[in-house]
C-alpha cells in the first residue's frame, strides 16, 4: 500500500507581536479578560503579503525535507484570507520555489484549511496522481479584522507553516481521518464584506463586519472535533490511550480543553500555543506542529492527533503516524523582510488606509 509521509516543515510567523495590553489601548479589554476567556495572551501582526508568508513558511519546509522546490509536484495552499482570488495562491508559491509545471490550487474551509490539503494531497499520493506534494496553511487575518470589535479582534493573528509529503510504503502520514461540515450552522461564523457578495455594491472590500456567535461555535466546535476524533480512531481500531500527542486547531483555550475531556485525552498530552499566537485559522495546526518538533514532543513512530474546525462550519481530524526523522535535512536561509514597525503601528497604518480608501469612494468623481 502506498503512503504520503511527512518528511519536511516549516513555519513563519511575523516578528511583531500584538500583546492583549496593546489591545487595552484600543479596545475596551483588559489582559485579564482575554485571558480567562480564551487563554490568549499575544498573537503575531504581519507587515508583509500572504504569499511572502507562505513562501518563507515553504522554502523551510522543503529545506527540513532536503528537497529542490524543482521536484515539488503538487502544491495545496489552505486559507481563507487570499492576497488575490486570481489567479490563486498556490501559482505564487509554485513561481517562487520554481516548481513549474507542478499542479497548484487553493482551498478554503477556514480554519481546517491546512487538514483539508493535508487529505487532499495525501489522496492524490496514495492514487497515483502525484509522487510528492507542497502543503500550505497561511493567514494574513489582520488586514479583514474589524478592530472595533473586541469580541474578535483578541482572537486573531497571522502566520504560516508547510509539510511536505513524499510517497512512501511505510504506513506512516494520514492513516485516517473525518471531514464533515455543519452548514445548517453556516450562519454563526460570517465575515461580511469579503466575497462577490459584496462587489460593486457600495461596500470597500476588506471592510468587514464579523458575524460571531461565540456559545453557538464553541458547542458545535467541540461537537464537531470530538466526533471527528472519535471516528478516526475508530477506522484504526484505536482508542485515546493509544495516542501519543494531540495537536488541535488552537481557536479557544476552553474549547481544546473541552474535546480533550470529551475524547478522554489528559492535558499533557495535547500541545497548546494559543498563548502565543491566537488563533491563526489554518495556519494554526502546522504551526503547532513545528513547535511541537523543536520542543521535542513528537518522537519518531509518534502517534499524533489533529483536529480542527472552522467556518462553513467544517471540521475534522486527522490520525497521523510519524516517520523516523524528528530533525530537519537542511535548514533554510529564506527570512521574511526586516520590519521596524510595532504592531500597534501596523495595525494603525491599515486602518489609517482603510479610512482613506472609504474617503475617496464616497467621493464623487465629477
Amino acid at each position: 500500500m502506498t503512503y504520503a509521509a511527512i518528511t519536511g516543515w516549516g513555519k513563519c510567523l511575523p516578528p511583531a507581536i500584538l500583546t492583549n495590553h496593546d489591545l487595552a489601548s484600543m479596545l475596551d479589554t483588559t489582559d485579564e479578560w482575554v485571558v480567562s476567556r480564551t487563554g490568549i495572551r499575544e498573537r503575531r501582526i504581519s507587515h508583509v503579503g500572504l504569499e511572502e508568508l507562505g513562501y518563507v513558511a515553504a522554502a523551510r519546509a522543503l529545506a527540513a525535507a532536503g528537497l529542490p522546490g524543482s521536484s515539488i509536484e503538487l502544491i495545496v495552499f489552505g486559507t481563507c484570507s487570499h492576497d488575490d482570488q486570481v489567479p490563486n495562491m498556490a501559482s505564487g508559491i509554485q513561481r517562487r520555489i520554481g516548481a513549474q509545471p507542478a499542479a497548484a490550487y487553493d482551498i478554503n474551509t477556514a480554519c481546517t484549511s491546512f487538514l483539508y490539503g493535508l487529505s487532499t494531497a495525501t489522496a492524490l499520493i496514495r492514487t497515483g496522481v502525484v509522487r510528492n506534494a507542497l502543503v500550505i496553511g497561511a493567514e494574513l487575518i489582520s488586514p479583514f479584522m474589524d478592530w472595533s470589535d473586541r469580541d474578535v479582534a483578541v482572537l486573531f493573528g497571522d502566520g504560516a507553516a508547510a509539510v511536505v509529503l513524499e510517497k512512501s510504503d511505510e504506513p506512516q502520514g494520514v492513516l485516517a481521518q473525518k471531514l464533515g461540515c455543519y452548514g445548517e450552522s453556516r450562519e454563526i461564523l460570517r465575515v461580511q464584506g469579503m466575497g462577490g457578495l459584496y462587489a460593486n455594491r457600495g461596500v470597500l472590500y476588506g471592510v468587514t463586519r464579523w458575524q460571531f456567535e461565540g456559545q453557538e461555535i464553541f458547542k458545535r466546535a467541540v461537537q464537531g472535533m470530538s466526533s471527528a476524533c472519535d471516528d478516526a480512531l475508530a477506522q484504526l481500531n484505536l482508542k485515546a490511550d493509544d495516542i501519543d500527542l494531540v495537536v488541535p486547531h488552537q481557536a479557544n483555550l476552553r474549547i481544546i480543553e473541552a474535546v480533550a475531556k470529551r475524547t478522554h485525552v489528559p492535558m499533557d498530552k495535547v500541545y497548546v500555543t494559543i498563548q502565543d499566537y491566537g488563533n491563526m485559522s489554518s495556519a494554526t495546526v502546522p504551526v503547532a506542529l513545528c513547535d511541537a518538533l523543536e520542543a521535542g514532543r513528537v518522537l519518531p513512530g509518534s502517534l499524533l492527533m489533529m483536529p480542527s474546525f472552522g467556518g462553513g462550519l467544517s471540521f475534522c481530524a486527522h490520525v497521523v503516524r510519524w516517520g523516523a526523522r524528528t530533525k530537519p535535512i537542511q535548514v533554510s536561509s529564506v527570512d521574511l523582510p526586516p520590519n521596524d514597525r510595532t504592531a500597534l503601528e501596523i495595525i494603525r497604518e491599515c486602518l489609517a488606509r482603510k479610512q482613506r480608501a472609504s474617503a475617496e469612494a464616497a467621493t464623487p468623481a465629477w
